[in-house]
């Protein structure tokens, strides 16, 4: 593994952590202030922690993009590298940074509240509300997920995209969606950011949530490749004249969808 990799792994192990950290954290958070308010999490709260991930996104967007690409996300590594856009050869070792780091990343929410953050908080986990049946929750995901690839496609890897504003808009994408869809789902839209959090209530005796993670695994990366396709075809990205982001993109920018 050469040094340019394993860089860019690092990279990926830190953007997913810092998601972890400051996402669920944020849910964490406000399940421990409600609990200790006598009240129950409101749609207030959840507005607060979909900001949260948008900030954590853009932030990791900006300080890693141009080093790893800040996929963050194994369902944005497999779509891009399914229209083309990301190496295949990289996509086992960029999945495993990502899942490392969002354990880490549930790590450091177990630090800054202790075990209440899985036992109380189960490390903002997500789970499908109980009124949605599996294809139902995989939907959700499938469809929150192909808003936030979109985004991505658009802003990070379509050369005729203004420079600058990846981070900010793909972070407000996931915001939204979070808004829209965390009551019914959690909105993971990222199989990582679901992992972490449950091996972290694992560890530290919170619920044991693995049935439901085939939902943040399937919905996202089936809502990323069909994104990643349809705006491949939408914006003709692949006829002539129509160059890839190394070739005609200012230094930095292209770097969040391909490398």
């Amino acid at each position: 593994m050469g040094r340019a990799l394993t860089r860019k792994l690092i990279a990926e192990f830190l953007g997913t952590a810092m998601l972890v950290a400051i996402g669920p954290g944020t849910a964490v958070a406000a399940v421990l202030v409600a609990q200790s308010a006598g009240t129950k999490v409101t749609e207030a709260e959840v507005g607060v922690i979909a900001i949260a991930f948008a900030i954590a996104v853009a932030v990791a967007i900006y300080v890693f993009g141009p080093i790893s690409g800040c996929h963050i996300n194994p369902a944005v590594t497999i779509a891009l590298a399914s229209v083309g856009r990301f190496d295949w050869r990289d996509v086992a070792p960029y999945l495993v940074a990502q899942l490392a780091g969002a354990v880490a990343g549930a790590l450091a929410v177990v630090t800054f509240f202790g075990r209440a953050a899985a036992t109380v908080g189960n490390l903002g986990a997500t789970v499908p509300g109980p009124h949605l049946s599996t294809a139902q929750a995989m939907g959700a995901e499938a469809i929150g997920t192909f808003v936030l690839m979109i985004a991505i496609m658009a802003l990070a890897v379509d050369a005729r995209a203004p420079a600058g504003w990846a981070g900010w808009i793909i972070g407000m994408a996931v915001g939204g969606v979070i808004m829209a869809l965390g009551p019914a789902t959690g909105a993971s839209l990222n199989p990582a950011r679901t992992f972490g959090p449950y091996v972290g209530d694992s560890v530290f005796g919170g619920p044991n949530l693995w049935k439901d993670f085939p939902i943040y695994v399937v919905g996202p990366v089936v809502g990323a490749l069909v994104a990643a396709f349809v705006y491949t075809y939408l914006a003709g990205l692949r006829e002539p004249g129509i160059a890839p982001p190394a070739q005609v993109s200012p230094p930095g920018r292209e770097e969040v969808g391909k490398m």
